[in-house]
């Protein structure tokens, strides 16, 4: 009898996201268990407890999912759970907080497709803003809009403190410098929005980020996704399923939720897939999530 595939899914908060529980057992996977409420210091212990009680040829059949809401805590558990390794026994790992690796990854696919097939444009030297970028979709987005060369603007809807010490963890964690501004009223959000080529908007469900008269006002701006698919959109005017409609006069385009939700859902649901098939263990993280996608749709 083969042996099972087996997912341990972490997190730290009270209840496992049902969303990710629904997509492991979809994917393949023959059982899957939830730890809740999990702090960093127990990570090793679970990992260690998982990895041991199979010889290391099946290792890979084993796989953990560390969960949350919190980007910087996912990878802080990622690199616990790949330092309780005992080579040769390992176990896979997948970071995906709030399913923000995922969507973050199918964000900046989407917009970096469409800039190409109808701007010729790509994401190095880009000026991109991030509004909700202290969220964890937002923190995830800009991080890999920066790496792949982009010059990236988080932008807090609280003033510059919170999203300013996200900017700095950022550069402390990836060694990429990302500016940080206040887009707390619609004034600071229009000036930002002025001196941008892209817009992520990444905010929380059900609330307008920018407005119609926003986009008008902004003619350096080619894209603007909004992840938000719960009404009112994110972005004035933008349909769920907009896939590089134009939203403006001059020529601003638009990618809606459930375009971009398509691509996450392949993205989360393929790496699931990737750890099944794996014959040796192996570590996804926002990275590997983004180079993914870019080989589904990029």
């Amino acid at each position: 009898m083969a042996d099972k595939q087996i997912l341990h899914m972490v997190t730290p908060l009270k209840h496992m996201s049902p969303f990710d529980v629904n997509m492991a057992l979809d994917a393949g996977y023959d059982a899957v268990l939830t730890y809740t409420n999990v702090t960093l210091e127990e990570v090793a212990g679970l990992v260690q407890d998982a990895m041991f009680s199979r010889p290391p040829k099946r290792g890979a059949r084993t796989a953990m999912f560390l969960g949350g809401k919190n980007a910087i805590v996912a990878l802080d558990m990622l690199a616990a759970a790949k330092k309780a390794m005992v080579p040769p026994f390992a176990i896979s790992l997948f970071a995906d907080p709030g399913g923000s690796f995922t969507t973050a990854a199918a964000m900046v696919v989407c917009v970096e497709k469409i800039l190409k097939e109808k701007k010729r444009r790509e994401l190095r030297g880009l000026k991109v803003a991030v509004f909700g970028a202290t969220g964890v979709v937002g923190f995830s987005s800009g991080v890999i809009a920066a790496l792949e060369g982009a010059d990236v603007t988080l932008v807090g809807y609280d003033g510059p403190a919170r999203v300013g010490a996200a900017a700095k963890e950022i550069k402390a964690r990836f060694a990429v410098d990302l500016r940080a501004a206040d887009g707390s009223d619609d004034t600071k959000k229009s000036a930002i929005l002025a001196q941008a080529e892209a817009a992520l908007c990444t905010g929380r469900a059900g609330v307008r980020i920018l407005s119609t008269a926003q986009l008008a006002a902004a003619p350096n701006l080619l894209v603007v996704g909004d992840v938000n698919a719960v009404p009112p959109a994110g972005v004035e005017g933008l349909e769920m399923t907009a896939n590089g409609v134009e939203l403006t006069p001059h020529g601003t385009l638009g990618i809606g939720p459930l375009a971009i939700g398509n691509v996450k859902y392949q993205t989360e649901s393929g790496l699931f897939r990737r750890m099944i098939a794996a014959e040796k263990a192996v570590r996804f993280d926002f990275r590997d999530a983004f180079q993914f996608a870019r080989e589904l749709h990029g």
